[in-house]
């Protein structure tokens, strides 16, 4: 329903900047599933790669297999990250995601308040800083 469970930037000062740029993001996402129709269903691997660069950031997006849509924002300066070590980002936040999705406590379309969810996703943002 294009609404965000989770969203996580550093530094917090340009927060509502990314806030507005993942929004952004959505509706680009969006046109690359329509654009893939049929092919997207068929696929196993749902990292739809690089959804549009900005001056300042890379914006990366992935989709499950239930429609639920990760964006990734990413310092364009910061050129040591490669395509695939993006897609094993995802993976591992898919995976992370399918943890909290097996809790019984979780309400589906509730935010993400997980201690482990967080860990996993600071320890994914100190391998990119």
């Amino acid at each position: 329903q294009n609404y965000p469970l989770y969203i996580r930037s550093v530094p917090t000062e340009n927060e509502l900047k990314f806030h507005y740029t993942v929004h952004t993001s959505l509706d680009v996402v969006d046109e690359k599933i329509s654009a893939m129709g049929k092919a997207l269903v068929d696929q196993r691997e749902l990292y739809l790669g690089l959804l549009y660069p900005t001056e300042d950031y890379k914006v990366y997006g992935y989709v499950t297999n239930s429609k639920v849509k990760f964006v990734m924002v990413v310092d364009s300066s910061n050129t040591a990250l490669r395509d695939n070590e993006i897609r094993s980002m995802f993976r591992k936040l898919h995976n992370s995601y399918t943890d909290i999705m097996c809790n019984p406590f979780y309400n589906p379309g509730d935010q993400i308040h997980s201690r482990a969810f967080d860990n996993m996703v600071n320890s994914m943002m100190m391998q990119v800083c």
